[in-house]
């Protein structure tokens, strides 16, 4: 796929505020600092496309760019880590939630995972819910470029079989890392596959 345009379409404080469900839509999160500002400024070859802080959890709204004037890239909130106060991120990730859940043209969810740490509970609690609601998604390894080639290998290997010891099947995964663009060219080849594939079914 070439992304030929990419533009800011909106930021809802809910489910209820988003766009109206009309385009594909492929929505990227992860826990705090997990890298998704870099990966969706790369995946877009835009560095000022989504905001980048050294503070975590700085996302608190959904975010919905328009691309190719065809689909939408949507930058969900983190999850884990926030300064905010418990009764604030408790409503931001219930929102967060519902649009995951029934959002009608959510097609793929992009799950990020930082590749150099073990497995995490909150990630694996998460994928686990999303499994449950059926709720399709795929996995991208972030910060390949920190660590050797042969430690990104034998990292997802181990976390694969952390992964089977509940799954039957894995999802789709995706290496990748904002510095080198590693990763760029099969996200989007996949996005465009998706979108193909809900043309030919209609």
């Amino acid at each position: 796929m070439v992304i030929r345009t990419v533009k800011f379409f909106s930021a809802s404080s809910s489910l209820s505020k988003c766009p109206p469900a009309s385009k594909p839509e492929f929505a990227f999160i992860g826990r705090s600092n997990v890298g998704k500002s870099s990966l969706i400024n790369m995946l877009a070859g835009n560095r000022k496309l989504a905001k980048i802080s050294q503070t975590p959890g700085k996302t608190r709204t959904i975010n919905h760019f328009l691309v190719n004037n065809e689909w939408f890239l949507v930058d969900l909130p983190g999850y884990g880590y926030s300064k905010m106060p418990y009764h604030e991120r408790k409503k931001w990730l219930q929102e967060t939630g519902n649009y995951i859940l029934k959002r009608e043209t959510l097609v793929s969810l992009f799950v990020l995972i930082d590749v150099r740490i073990e497995p995490q509970e909150t990630d694996l609690r998460f994928m686990e819910m999303l499994g449950v609601n059926k709720v399709p998604f795929a996995m991208v390894f972030t910060k390949s470029d920190k660590i050797s080639r042969e430690r990104v290998k034998r990292n997802i290997e181990h976390y694969n079989r952390v992964m089977l010891e509940k799954w039957e099947e894995l999802p789709p995964e995706f290496v990748s890392s904002a510095v080198t663009k590693a990763g760029k060219e099969e996200i989007l080849n996949f996005i465009e596959e998706s979108i193909n594939n809900l043309k030919k079914s209609k």
